[in-house]
């Protein structure tokens, strides 16, 4: 059986540092469960942690990948199973850190059986503005369309395919409530194969004040350390890369339609914002220590 302990939360709440401090004590490695700094580059706008933490102990799906590539929860599964597989064969403990709610129920529930993306369906789904998107997703499942983010089009677009592509409403595909086979889904055959890992961690919070303080302090701090010249170094980015929080915000700068004071402060909003979904998202899941 694969062993990990998960140290979860959302984002500045100092998980990194916490998780690199117990790896060190108890000679464990780490595994990230972070859906950007797994990507190569822009490190500064992804919060990777420093070069002291990373020395404290090994990392693994850090900076794993280029950011022209797309990734997807299935992809994360197999590879951080893999990576803790390989720690544990060597009698090691794997620490898996991060604020990826889906990522890491991946790991600790599995995955239900979700069909492949289609290029034709996905190049036509692709056509749509966000309203007609919104409009079709509310008419096949009501339930995704009023938990997914409106302004999402990546898992709007995500959403509406599986919704097409199985005749069922993605919500259902997804928790394993619908029938379809699905015949032909690599990603199912794995999804299926692999037992999830028994969910043990600890859930690491701050207060609100402190944590939204820390949030705008860390917004602040990217920008004095050059975060614009990194962004504008970047080059072509994936769909999936492109959702950083602050990679369009910062492009919206470069090109002089947003002004410096505006370009910070719609990024430490959006982080905020982001940081209580992760804390809504991790208080619905029972299993991690408070």
């Amino acid at each position: 059986m694969r062993r990990a302990f998960f140290i979860v939360g959302p984002t500045a709440t100092g998980k990194s540092e916490l998780a690199a401090d117990v790896a060190h004590d108890l000679g464990a490695e780490i595994v990230s469960a972070d859906a950007f700094q797994i990507y190569r580059g822009l490190d500064l706008l992804t919060a990777k942690p420093d070069v002291l933490t990373l020395a404290k102990a090994p990392h693994r799906l850090i900076a794993s990948i280029p950011l022209t590539e797309e990734m997807n929860t299935e992809k994360y599964r197999c590879a951080a199973s893999r990576a803790i597989e390989e720690i544990n064969s060597r009698g090691r403990l794997a620490i898996v850190v991060g604020g990826s709610g889906l990522y890491i129920k991946a790991l600790t529930h599995g995955l239900a059986p979700l069909p492949e993306a289609d290029p034709k369906l996905r190049e036509k789904l692709n056509a749509l503005n966000l309203d007609e998107l919104r409009t079709q997703l509310a008419e096949l499942d009501p339930e995704s369309a009023r938990k997914i983010d409106p302004k999402n089009r990546r898992r709007l677009v995500r959403a509406l395919e599986i919704c097409l592509l199985t005749g069922e409403p993605a919500s259902e595909v997804v928790t394993g409530v619908g029938h379809s086979g699905l015949p032909g889904s690599s990603a199912s055959a794995k999804a299926t194969a692999d037992k999830p890992i028994p969910a043990t961690g600890a859930f690491v919070f701050r207060d609100r004040e402190e944590l939204y303080a820390r949030i705008n302090q860390r917004v602040e701090a990217i920008f004095e350390n050059g975060v614009i010249e990194e962004v504008r170094a970047a080059g072509p980015t994936s769909v999936t890369a492109s959702q950083m929080i602050g990679l369009q915000d910062i492009r919206e700068l470069l090109g002089g339609r947003m002004s410096l004071l505006q370009c910070i402060a719609q990024i430490q909003q959006s982080t905020r914002r982001y940081a209580k979904r992760q804390l809504t998202w991790f208080r619905r899941q029972t299993n991690f220590y408070r």
